[in-house]
């Protein structure tokens, strides 16, 4: 029975993950009531979500939206941020972390109210020194910790001008990277518990092609005021959990 929730735990989030990020604010907490060691329960996210983001960037490649050589440019930075991440996970502490992801989500909702972007640009993706180690820290935090990496990329990526459908897709092969680069580190360590993470895997890949599909479906004046809810639900969790 464990296992069935697994899976339906990592559908729910993934369809949210894929639709606006935070789906980690759903299975990581859920994980961890089940009793999952909190370090199997961030490698088994971090396992299935390289394969479920990987799967829904596909879909939206297959209709053309995105590149290869856009995937190209966001890889290596996420990916490196997310192998980083991986190896700083025992250096830094848990509340040292939640503290970061605070005032990184904190940072990204006042933005979302004072800046104009909107997911109306469809602007090329075109990486500088400045958000390319915006890229690379959001890949480091994603490689750490997790919930709200992918609400992080998705307000990068509007700020850059990016379309809505468009942000999914690089949002989701920057997910796979840096989630790749944290996995390595997770399996060499042995912190994973492969009959969990595989029942969540499923789940999730199931809950990335519903979340790709209704994602082109959703009216781009949705999109912010989801991201917004999504982030005010992040943070809520997350100072929640720790007091």
């Amino acid at each position: 029975m464990e296992y069935i929730w697994l899976v339906i735990i990592g559908l729910i989030a993934n369809v949210l993950g894929t639709l606006a990020g935070g789906g980690g604010l759903i299975s990581l907490p859920a994980m961890l009531v089940m009793g999952i060691p909190v370090h199997s329960a961030i490698g088994a996210n971090k396992v299935s979500n390289t394969v479920s983001s990987l799967s829904s960037f596909i879909v939206i490649y297959k209709y053309k939206e995105v590149t290869v050589k856009e995937a190209m440019i966001m890889m290596p930075l996420c990916l490196g941020g997310g192998i980083a991440g991986g190896l700083v996970a025992s250096v830094l502490t848990e509340s040292t972390m939640t503290i970061i992801a605070v005032v990184l989500l904190s940072f990204a909702l006042l933005t979302s109210f004072l800046g104009s972007s909107d997911f109306n640009g469809n602007r090329p993706l075109v990486v500088n020194k400045k958000n390319g180690v915006t890229l690379f820290g959001i890949g480091l935090y994603d490689g750490v910790f997790g919930p709200g990496s992918g609400t992080l990329m998705m307000y990068v990526l509007s700020h850059l001008g990016i379309s809505y459908i468009r942000a999914v897709g690089l949002a989701r092969i920057a997910i796979f990277s840096s989630c790749f680069g944290a996995s390595i580190t997770y399996i060499a360590t042995g912190k994973i518990m492969w009959a969990v993470t595989i029942a969540l895997l499923i789940g999730s890949v199931s809950g990335a092609q519903i979340g790709v599909h209704l994602a082109r479906k959703l009216k781009k004046e949705y999109v912010k005021p989801l991201l917004r809810i999504v982030t005010v639900a992040l943070l809520i969790q997350i100072i929640v959990s720790n007091i």
